[in-house]
């Protein structure tokens, strides 16, 4: 099978869960071709994982566009095929400018590289894929458009969503674009619930899967032994909704409880100067590290290292965050928000919950475990055969592999007053 996905930015600095699936289905026998969206910066190819290595997927099935490019490109799409092109950009730009100019910008941004694109791919492909449901899935779904209208033939459309980005947060053209695909794809259980709740009367619950982002565990090395009792991780982004201000405030009760620990945080962004002054401000700097971006190798390193990895998500934003998971194959006990879909991997005593936002809660959960080595062990142990039970990256690409090739588009196409297939279980 050759399939078209279609996401945001790659090569970029964290790119690890797409590239992980990715080489899943290359090596499950698809050949894949990446349409990136984001202009391409060559220097972010040293970050790309050897998991998706030119052997695996050449630099030549990786395509970008300047927009300048693009426009040129779309040209002959638009004097062939005008009655689609533009009847789906009046449809889709509305909705667009609703929610201001930004998402106006960047939503018009995609329809020539989608354009172009199709003229110059759209015979090649037996599926297209939207890997994320924002801007990358509205490009893929306008690549598909044309495809279909320059082949005529049937090509399965699949979309897969996962979070904040492009789930949680109201993006432009999504109920559309999910009744419009084949299949939806989620990564993981709550999701496929909210799906069902966002989107009640568009019938898409029975073409939802759930796959889970896969891990290879060979490479990630179990350790639940020889671990000190006083070292606290938090890896991520340094942005808000990952809720590290509420995570410094319990450690601050801990300070106050007379426990002696260190506290990590790995990972920048926008929030660093301020969970800093926080620190300072409750008196704890001098326990807080900061350790900002580091390379996955390094990551997993202090992973192996640290007592305990906390998520403490404010809300909705991550969907089944790929450090909890990674934690988890590790052996590192991890406490996390019970929101989204992080009970899914830790209940079941493979890890802590507490509630978002609950700084007494969170500082009595890390006060007993780090308190209780037994404990700290039969977590690591139930987590880890969860991890290789859900998360094993070849099983999973496999499935997902599958599914993509037995997919085949409905006709006439789904709608609100069609049925849909049951779907096949998935990983």
């Amino acid at each position: 099978m050759k399939l078209a996905v279609f996401t945001s930015w790659y090569p970029a600095r964290i790119t690890t869960f797409f590239e992980r699936d990715m080489r899943a289905l290359v090596d499950a026998g698809v050949e894949v071709d990446v349409f990136a969206i984001a202009p391409l910066d060559p220097a972010m190819w040293q970050h790309s994982l050897d998991l998706l290595s030119s052997k695996h997927l050449p630099r030549e099935r990786v395509h970008h566009l300047t927009l300048t490019a693009a426009v040129g490109g779309a040209l002959p799409t638009l004097m062939r095929n005008p009655l689609i092109a533009l009847r789906d950009l009046f449809r889709v730009l509305p909705g667009a400018a609703r929610k201001g100019r930004v998402v106006f910008a960047k939503t018009a941004y995609v329809f020539p590289k989608a354009w172009a694109w199709a003229n110059e791919f759209g015979d090649r492909y037996d599926h297209v894929l939207a890997y994320w449901g924002n801007y990358a899935g509205t490009c893929a779904y306008a690549f598909h458009r044309i495809a279909e209208a320059r082949t005529n033939r049937k090509i399965p459309f699949s979309i897969w969503l996962h979070a904040g980005i492009d789930l949680y947060a109201a993006p432009v053209f999504l109920r559309e674009k999910v009744q419009y695909a084949d299949n939806i794809i989620t990564c993981c259980e709550f999701n496929q619930r909210y799906i069902a709740r966002a989107f009640p009367g568009a019938r898409t619950t029975r073409k939802v899967h759930v796959c889970h982002h896969g891990l290879d565990l060979s490479r990630f090395p179990y350790r639940a032994e020889d671990r000190n009792g006083n070292r606290i991780l938090a890896v991520g982004r340094l942005r808000k909704h990952k809720g590290f201000d509420y995570l410094i405030r319990a450690a601050a009760l801990l300070a106050q409880r007379g426990h002696d620990f260190s506290l990590e945080i790995v990972g920048d962004g926008d929030e660093r100067d301020a969970l800093q002054a926080l620190a300072a401000e409750l008196g704890i700097a001098d326990r807080l590290r900061l350790r900002g971006w580091l390379s996955l190798s390094e990551v997993l390193q202090t992973m192996g290292e640290a007592t305990v990895l906390v998520h403490p998500s404010e809300g909705l934003g991550d969907g089944l965050p790929n450090v909890v998971r990674e934690a988890m194959a590790v052996g590192t006990p991890v406490i996390g928000s019970d929101v989204a879909g992080i009970p899914d991997a830790l209940r079941d005593g493979c890890g802590v919950l507490v509630p978002p936002r609950d700084v007494p809660g969170l500082a009595d959960a890390l006060e007993q475990l780090l308190a209780d080595p037994q404990r700290r062990r039969e977590i690591a142990a139930c987590a880890r055969q969860r991890a290789a039970d859900r998360y094993d990256l070849w099983r999973n690409g496999a499935r997902l592999a599958s599914l993509l090739t037995e997919t085949r588009r409905a006709s006439p196409r789904p709608s609100l007053g069609h049925a849909l297939p049951e779907p096949s279980p998935l990983c």
